[in-house]
């Protein structure tokens, strides 16, 4: 019995990165194993040890709770539409596949630092709150830290895959990623439904999820039931995106997650979470790896480059215009 069988919390496996980032070699190899082991069967793990600071997260969530609280009106002047910076108003992102819309608006924070020659189409520029002065510095900040820790992981999975350890690297600085603040509003009549954000998968490499204000993820386990996810305040929860099952060709698995709504005696407080969606530069080829694809049989999935996945993505769960 390895350790990814009895170390785990709330349905997902828990794992120490530091064991990477500190270990002797035959511990990074294991924590590596570990953490693929995890990506293979539940797409998902508790990760302590990051190195994100605590008081850079309550920082941010006291930026975002404060941001939030603003009259809808002035979040409005913060709204650039299909451009992922910003303010994203509520209703109007869904899960692809859903005409529900989630119960949600959200603020994103975007790549500063381009690499040479990059289309700058793919990088716009954030927005600053004139409002929150603090917020920005605060919020870019947050991306860098966890910038860094997001690239110790694919450093750790590509160590798992016998890929050279910087496989992703390079792709990775100065990637698209993306930091989303969610604010889930206070339930104030009966829901046409029990979910605040739809059953999906994320779209980028890895998501890293740093602690919510409060209770409602929950990950489909291998038997299509529904698993709680509670990790520690310490934890932050990093889960394998749909770029990286397709460049795993599907070995490493892009788990079905939602948010659900709380007990009704809950229903008015609101819930705040912060992931961070680690994207790659935009001309990354998302083909599958060799070593992941069965002798005599082809990928999976057909060639695509991460921006132009990107772009279709986003367009299936309106916070794009199909420009076709």
């Amino acid at each position: 019995m390895n350790s990814i069988e009895f170390n785990l919390q709330a349905g997902i496996p828990t794992l120490d990165l530091t064991r990477f980032t500190e270990g002797n070699e035959a511990e990074r190899k294991a924590f590596a194993d570990e953490l693929g082991a995890a990506y293979r069967q539940v797409g998902f793990a508790a990760i302590s040890g990051h190195g994100v600071s605590k008081d850079l997260i309550e920082k941010m969530y006291s930026e975002v709770k404060s941001f939030f609280s603003l009259d809808r009106d002035v979040k409005q002047k913060y709204c650039q539409d299909g451009n992922q910076r910003g303010f994203v108003k509520f209703g109007q992102e869904h899960a692809k596949g859903n005409d529900s819309v989630d119960l949600k608006e959200f603020w994103q924070v975007g790549q500063t630092v381009t690499p040479p020659g990059s289309d700058l189409i793919h990088y716009p520029p954030n927005e600053s709150v004139d409002e929150r002065p603090s917020f920005a510095k605060t919020s870019d900040d947050l991306y860098k830290a966890l910038e860094v820790s997001g690239v110790i992981v694919l450093e750790a999975i590509a160590m798992h895959l016998e890929l050279p350890l910087k496989y992703f690297t390079e792709k990775m600085w100065g990637g698209n990623s993306i930091l989303r603040a969610i604010h889930y509003p206070p339930i104030v009549s009966e829901p046409d439904t029990a979910v605040r954000a739809a059953a999906h998968e994320d779209i980028n490499l890895i998501t890293l999820l740093i602690g919510a204000s409060a209770s409602g993820l929950e990950v489909m386990g291998v038997d299509g039931k529904w698993n709680k996810v509670t990790a520690d305040s310490e934890h932050i929860v990093m889960n394998c995106g749909d770029m990286l099952q397709r460049l795993t060709n599907h070995q490493l698995k892009s788990t079905t997650h939602r948010v659900v709504n709380p007990p009704r005696e809950l229903w008015h407080t609101p819930r705040y979470s912060i992931p961070f969606f680690c994207h790659p530069q935009p001309d990354m080829k998302l083909n599958a790896i060799p070593q992941c694809i069965p002798e005599g049989e082809s990928p999976v999935d057909p060639p695509i480059t991460a921006g132009e996945y990107l772009n279709e993505r986003l367009s299936e769960i309106g916070l794009k215009k199909n420009d076709k």
